[in-house]
Parts: C-alpha cells; sequence; structure tokens
C-alpha cells in the first residue's frame, strides 16, 4: 500500500499583537492558550510541526508547546514563514502554512487543502463568503459576489512554497507569493467559524463558538 506524501505545518505565532494590545497567542481560550489549541489541530494532520515565536520567547515555548521544533520569528509574516521553513525537512512533501491567531481552524479544513494538493494543485486556501457590504474609499459599493476572504491553514507543494520564498518577497498571506512566483492556487470551502482573533471582541466571540 502505497504511503500519503508527507505534510509539515509551520504556524505563525511571531506577532506582537499591536492591535490587540498584547501577544494573543498566549491568551486562554476556554482554559487553553490560543497557540495551544492551533497546534493541537495541526498536530492531527501533520507529520511535523514547527511553531514561529518571537524570538524571546524561544526558550520558553520550546520548553511548553508540543511541537517538532519552535523557531525564531523575523521582521515580518513572510520573514517568519521562511524561517520556519528552515526547520521543516527538505524532502516534506506538503507543506501547510496557519496563523495561531486562528484557534478554531479544524482538522476538516487542514484536509480540505491538503487533499487538493495531494489531487496535483500547487496549493490551496480556505475562503469563506463575503458577508458585509464593501465600499470603495473614493466612493461607490464594491461587488461582494466577486470577492472572498482568505483564511489559513494554506497548504503549498514543498518545493513551490520553498521557490515562492527565495526571493524574500513579502506579502499578507502565502497564496500571495506562491501566485506572484507563477504558481497557481485553489480555493476551498472555509469555515466561518475559523476566526482571526484580532481585537478582544475576537477572543470572545470564540469563545462563544467554542460554547455551542
Amino acid at each position: 500500500m502505497a504511503t500519503q506524501p508527507s505534510v509539515w505545518t509551520v504556524i505563525v505565532a511571531a506577532g506582537s499583537g499591536t492591535r490587540f494590545g498584547g501577544a494573543k497567542q498566549y491568551l486562554e481560550l476556554a482554559g487553553t492558550r490560543v497557540v495551544d489549541r492551533s497546534v493541537a489541530v495541526a498536530a492531527q494532520v501533520s507529520d511535523g510541526v514547527v511553531v514561529v515565536v518571537p524570538a524571546s520567547d524561544v526558550s520558553a515555548e520550546s520548553a511548553r508547546l508540543a511541537a517538532d521544533s519552535v523557531v525564531a520569528g523575523g521582521p515580518s509574516r513572510a520573514a517568519s514563514v521562511r524561517n520556519g521553513l528552515t526547520a521543516v525537512p527538505p524532502d516534506a512533501a506538503i507543506i501547510c502554512v496557519h496563523d495561531a491567531a486562528r484557534p478554531l481552524a479544524g482538522a476538516d479544513v487542514y484536509q480540505r487543502v491538503i487533499n487538493e494538493v495531494r489531487s496535483g494543485a500547487g496549493g490551496a486556501v480556505p475562503v469563506v463568503p463575503v458577508t458585509d457590504t464593501i465600499r470603495r474609499v473614493d466612493g461607490g459599493v464594491v461587488d461582494r459576489s466577486a470577492l472572498q476572504a482568505v483564511q489559513t491553514p494554506q497548504a503549498f507543494r514543498g518545493e513551490l512554497l520553498r521557490a515562492a520564498h527565495d526571493d524574500a518577497g513579502d506579502a499578507t498571506d502565502d497564496a500571495s507569493l506562491v501566485e506572484a512566483a507563477g504558481f497557481s492556487v485553489v480555493a476551498v470551502q472555509g469555515h466561518s467559524r475559523n476566526i482571526k482573533i484580532t481585537h478582544p471582541d475576537d477572543l470572545a466571540a470564540a469563545e462563544a463558538w467554542l460554547a455551542t
């Protein structure tokens, strides 16, 4: 019986939480830290998990996190992902990248993006419809039927993700870098509960989701 391609996940938890008012990845969500929830789900579907944290936290988090490796972040999100990639085995066939600040991402979302890459896609990202009315700054409403909100985890063929990061470019997510490098990325169904903890109200919303 053929074995499945190896899957590793890089979890980005290196932010300072400026908009939140502190390091949100270490806050407790229903009794478990945000970052620990993200690591636990990634471990269910991955052969290995690398967590990227602020440089000052590497020692403490190496002892605390249930991860295969804990590395220091860089000056930007993309730089932090690149640092995480250095701890991923070179032969990892599929690499997922996930923001620790999305602690409610389920194993089902991981499986959807991973399965797309296993089926031949260069990369796959979870998306949800945009439900709010969006207005341009200079006036006028944007047709939201043409828009999708992108989530993580995002999955990629390992060699494509590494190639996309080779030029040390910067972007708000890895799919943008992969597409800029000339590779195609497909969209799969995300989940409305897969919210990003950006403000204190988001933490309360996540707790409400967990209570349902």
